[in-house]
């Protein structure tokens, strides 16, 4: 081994506990951003599915009769 590679490797065994931590949080990170990306996605998936299958029921239809209330509006027109 050349000199050079030595003086590389003590200094790679003295940073190894601080590479090594650096590694631990950057692969804690990456699992933390895969689970916010995975529960983002997997919220929209059961969205869109909750909304597809609401769409797809009947609903109720209501039909106002507005005769009354132009009666009582046309009362008014000729009453004066």
């Amino acid at each position: 081994m050349s000199q050079a590679k030595v003086d590389r490797y003590k200094k790679e065994k003295e940073n190894r506990k601080k590479l090594m931590r650096k590694q631990k949080m950057m692969g804690i990170v990456r699992k933390g951003v895969v689970a916010v990306i995975a529960m983002a996605l997997i919220g929209w998936l059961g969205y869109s599915a909750y909304d597809m299958h609401e769409s797809n029921k009947e609903r109720a239809v209501t039909e106002v009769n507005y005769d009354s209330i132009t009666d009582y509006l046309n009362g008014f027109s000729s009453a004066e």
